[in-house]
């Protein structure tokens, strides 16, 4: 905390202190225990399981349509004896199923009833001739405003579409009245308190464009500019403000350049503002850069300060996805950094204007004795509360500051609801001033302390405990990337440029230790653009996979004898080559297999993962393990490695399971051929730079890229290949299991094959399912990466009742994507990876249009077909059933078959009703669904509200079983015993009738 904030402290808290004193008495509506909504927050504050599943229950109430849903809900949501359950409530879980008709009619009439006055009391209106009544009232009372219309999640351009016209709608409707409003304050003409607009609304950025994504900061400010501009440029005619609002982290610096381009377009209209949120820790950075760009450009601004509303999800996310959290982890730094900013500001009020937005007492006690301070002058800032909250602060406020804007959400209840969610968070949690004040009663002089106060008070009683470690540290997953940071956002392009350079060049086999060069070549081209060879590699024949055996074969009791923490240091040697070189792996996999970046990454980051995990994996396992506790006797129980492993790859994740198979080899102390995927060989290649980084015995890895015809069977065969581990179709996996389970001359081992064999993987969607996640999980499941991952979404079956509405939005969504080249990162889809997939999947879209009815079939650009790229369409389907060809055989493309159930039941038997069980999902909000869908939807991995695809290591362990596979699940605690053979030494430690005692030996007590 600065100096000079803290000098300022006694005039700080004689400030609150009057403020609190001039509400005293006074309650929000919200903490009201007489009214149903105080009651419901009581019970939420006093219980947490409660106030889990009223928010969830809340969330989910606008799509129970009927009366036999919504008593469903409320016993499963609500269902038992707890003491703290609203009456009402747990009445309506228990008896409505006794009552039926019109006893549970009424009651679910009175539930939805409450929960929507509940949500109408933060929001202004549903319509816009309500909102303008409930604006004129405001005003009448003495308070300005700025509206927000809600429903920010949009999947499409047609929702976007319809969110901008929104906007237009209410502010039509605003400028008829307009000439009939009086000005506040003193004002004159359209100007409250003499100098601010009468008409203030806030736009949120994101939801003007339904493609928004840090990846692509160019394509999302345009994108959002093309609908936010109109708005802007009706809301200069009407003489208003429009403020833009900050969203989620990742949304931030295109929201901050979205604004720098309308003010430099429109430098004469000084009136939009800028959202920033003090709990991120970046905004002071942000903010000085912001006031500093102001004064270059000589280009006043404004600037809106809150705490911010996205606390839970910033610090989930981060911590999912391995970043580092970007919010202030205690409330009291959030109160820090927001008093520490505002100063700033108001240091900078001659070219900025400031909105303080703020129920906290102390913050706005800070902020007027800042401003007294600094004799900034009163038109230069102003305070502002959400409606529907904190009414006695707002009161207060106006009898101290006059200058009272509520921030006023408006729209249909639907998107409401999850406003009205964020709002109950933040009035029910612990840390909540309002809470505090209101509900706990709390000191008023620690509500008006220094925050640095509390936080100090707050850390002094924090226990810090160091984990002992010993060994390697836990394993975490590889951080997904961060395209929020500008840094790799500029990494890819400049790692494509550099590896489309080096291009074109002869990768050879590598056996031995020493490369090999084959006549026999295959291109390996970019699926974009055939023309662009990436490189020309080497095939290997029966000599070439001969060699590579007998080299393997001669390394192979050397390297099991290798300590297994010698095994383990070297993919830990591995994991670091891949780091250091992330970029330009992820550059190989865009031009030559046609991966986007996030998705390339994905793949990168897999790798690594399995390096780091079957390393821990190998120590843990490799350490012998007293067996029984007999006395006398000392057994023990130890692996080995089975012998030679042949690994045969995909092409649709070219580095993570090839790196996944080899590594779990050679770690086991196995020796490994490997042979990759033809499309992806170049990818393939690079294992062989990250085994000699690691520094491995020659002939402990193999490289054998080569045509399936000529060698594949060669290698299978070989009398001297003990493991063989395989990722690709049922067929070719079926073949090698056939031809592994025949006993060849001078064989000496029982061959073991792991076969992860494909899916035809469903996702259900439950009529209470939130469309909002579910289309957007099943349009990545079905359509990243072109549909070409094994654990890809081919069937979406919907509930009948939600049926026409997903339909609608999941194909609006998909007419929205752009569809072109991996490289260009705004393209959502690109091509498949070559002419022979091309052609596979163009017979399944012809098949799909004499099976069903196709809904979306959409095609890339000509400028990218004309180039003979391997472009098939975006395919929609509907009107299949289980038996249809499309339902039952794996396309391995983006085509996706659309499927009507009537209920849970007819859902559950038709994603089961393949011959796969690979993956699945299912969207739903119903706690007994998911239950049964845990129970009865019978894959290898099943996603709850989540999409089907993106397993990670270790949390994620993936492999399915039928025809989807054979052996334990990649990346989890089982996988390397399948490289292992195990062995157990027993003992006989008597000797002459004496036998040494052990420290936990009972026997003779």
């Amino acid at each position: 905390m600065t100096t000079e904030i803290r000098s300022l402290d006694p005039r700080i808290i004689t400030r609150g202190r009057e403020f609190f004193s001039s509400i005293s008495g006074e309650s929000p509506s919200v903490f009201n225990k007489g009214w149903w909504t105080g009651k419901v927050m009581d019970w939420a504050m006093k219980n947490d399981e409660f106030k889990v599943q009223m928010f969830r229950f809340v969330d989910v109430l606008p799509y129970l349509n009927t009366s036999e849903s919504l008593s469903r809900h409320i016993e499963e949501y609500f269902a038992g004896d707890d003491s703290n359950i609203p009456d009402v409530l747990k009445w309506g879980a228990t008896k409505t199923k006794i009552g039926g008709g019109l006893i549970a009619k009424v009651l679910n009439k009175t539930i939805r009833s409450n929960i929507e006055s509940m949500a109408r009391q933060f929001i202004i209106g549903q319509e816009a001739k309500e909102a303008v009544k409930g604006i004129k009232k405001l005003r009448k009372d003495g308070f300005t405003f700025v509206l927000d219309l809600l429903g920010e999640a949009t999947v499409s351009e047609k929702e976007s579409d319809a969110y901008r016209d929104g906007y237009m709608d209410v502010l039509e409707a605003i400028h008829k009245e307009l000439g009939k409003w009086k000005p506040l304050g003193g004002g004159s003409g359209s100007r409250d308190w003499g100098h601010a607009p009468m008409v203030n609304v806030a736009v949120k950025p994101s939801a003007f464009y339904s493609q928004s994504k840090p990846v692509d900061m160019e394509g999302t400010v345009e994108g959002m500019i093309s609908r936010i501009e109109p708005i802007y440029r009706k809301v200069m005619d009407m003489g208003g403000f429009m403020c833009i609002d900050m969203e989620q982290l990742k949304y931030k610096d295109a929201t901050i350049e979205l604004y720098k381009r309308l003010r430099t377009k429109y430098p004469d209209y000084e009136n939009i503002g800028l959202v920033f949120q003090a709990y991120l820790r970046c905004t002071e950075d942000d903010v000085r850069e912001f006031l500093d760009w102001s004064r270059e450009k000589k280009l006043p601004v404004s600037i809106r300060l809150v705490k911010g509303a996205y606390w839970d999800y910033e610090t989930v996310m981060a911590k999912q996805n391995g970043w580092p959290v970007p919010v202030w982890t205690h409330k009291p730094e959030s109160d820090m950094a927001y008093e520490r900013i505002a100063k700033m500001i108001l240091e900078n009020n001659d070219i900025c204007h400031f909105a303080c937005a703020s129920h906290n007492i102390r913050t706005i006690s800070a902020v007027m004795e800042l401003a007294a301070e600094l004799k900034v002058p009163e038109e230069r800032y102003e305070f502002q509360v959400l409606y529907g909250m904190a009414e006695p602060v707002r009161k207060g406020l106006k009898n101290v500051a006059k200058r009272v804007r509520l921030y006023c959400p408006y729209g249909d209840l639907l998107p409401g609801m999850a406003y009205l969610v964020r709002r109950l968070l933040e009035n029910t949690a612990n840390e909540s001033f309002l809470k505090q004040t209101f509900a706990d009663e709390a000191d008023m002089d620690r509500l008006l302390e220094n925050p640095e106060e509390t936080l100090r008070r707050q850390l002094e009683g924090a226990c810090i405990t160091r984990e002992e470690e010993s060994g390697l540290p836990r394993f975490n997953n590889h951080p997904v990337v961060d395209f929020t940071l500008e840094a790799e956002r500029n990494a890819f392009p400049k790692s494509i440029a550099k590896v489309r350079a080096a291009a074109g060049g002869r990768v050879p086999l590598f056996i031995n230790g020493q490369e090999v060069v084959t006549d026999d070549t295959l291109d390996s081209y970019n699926p974009a653009d055939p023309t662009e060879i990436i490189g020309t590699v080497c095939q290997a024949g029966t000599d070439e996979v001969a060699r590579a055996v007998e080299a393997a074969s001669e390394a192979y009791l050397a390297w099991r004898d290798v300590t297994p923490e010698e095994r383990a240091e070297a993919l830990l040697k591995a994991s670091r080559y891949l780091q250091d070189n992330i970029h330009d792996l992820c550059a190989l996999q865009v031009l030559e297999v046609g991966k986007q970046w996030d998705q390339a990454h994905a793949d990168v980051g897999e790798a690594i993962d399995f390096l780091e995990y079957y390393a821990r994996e190998m120590i843990r396992l490799g350490s012998p393990r007293r067996m029984g506790h007999a006395p006398g006797e000392m057994s023990h129980l130890f692996y080995q490695g089975k012998g030679v492993a042949a690994v045969i790859a995909p092409w649709n994740f070219p580095l993570a399971i090839s790196v996944g198979m080899v590594s779990a080899a050679i770690v086991s102390g196995c020796p490994v051929v490997y042979k990759p995927a033809g499309p992806s060989s170049c990818v393939g290649g690079k294992l062989v730079d990250m085994w000699k980084a690691a520094g491995l015995p020659d002939g402990v890895f193999n490289f054998c890229p080569g045509r399936g015809s000529v060698m594949g069977d060669h290698l299978v065969d070989h009398p001297s290949v003990s493991v063989i581990a395989f990722t690709g179709s049922m067929e070719v996996g079926l073949r090698i299991q056939e031809r592994a389970a025949v006993v060849q001359p001078g064989q000496q081992q029982c061959k073991r094959v792991i076969a992860e064999m494909g899916g035809k993987n469903a996702t259900i969607i439950d009529d209470d399912a939130d469309l909002d996640e579910a289309v957007l999980g099943v349009l990545y499941a079905a359509f990243g990466f072109q549909g070409q991952k094994c654990s890809a979404c081919s069937r979406v079956i919907v509930l009948d009742s939600i049926y026409d509405r997903f339909v609608e939005r999941l194909t609006e969504a998909a007419q929205s994507v752009k569809l072109g080249p991996a490289e260009d990162p705004a393209n959502y889809m690109g091509p498949v990876v070559d002419k022979a997939a091309q052609e596979n999947v163009l017979r399944y879209v012809g098949i799909a249009e004499k099976e069903g009815r196709v809904l979306v079939k959409r095609k890339a650009p000509s400028e990218f077909t004309s180039k003979g790229g391997c472009y098939v369409p975006l395919t929609i389907v509907e009107n299949i059933t289980k038996d249809d060809r499309l339902a039952q055989e794996e396309v391995f493309g983006p085509v996706l078959s659309v499927m009507r159930a009537k209920d849970m039941d007819e859902a559950l038997d038709i994603a089961n009703s393949t011959r796969f069980a690979l993956t699945g999902a299912i969207y739903s909000r119903s706690p007994k669904h998911l239950e049964r869908a845990y129970r009865e939807f019978r894959v290898g991995n099943l996603y709850l509200n989540k999409p089907s695809v993106g397993a990670l290591v270790e949390r994620h362990a993936f492999g399915g079983f039928k025809m989807s596979g054979v052996g334990s699940k990649s990346g989890g605690p089982d996988y390397l015993l399948q490289f292992l053979d195990p062995r157990l030494v027993c003992e006989n430690t008597i000797r002459r009738g004496f036998a040494p005692i052990e420290e936990d030996d009972d026997w003779l007590s």
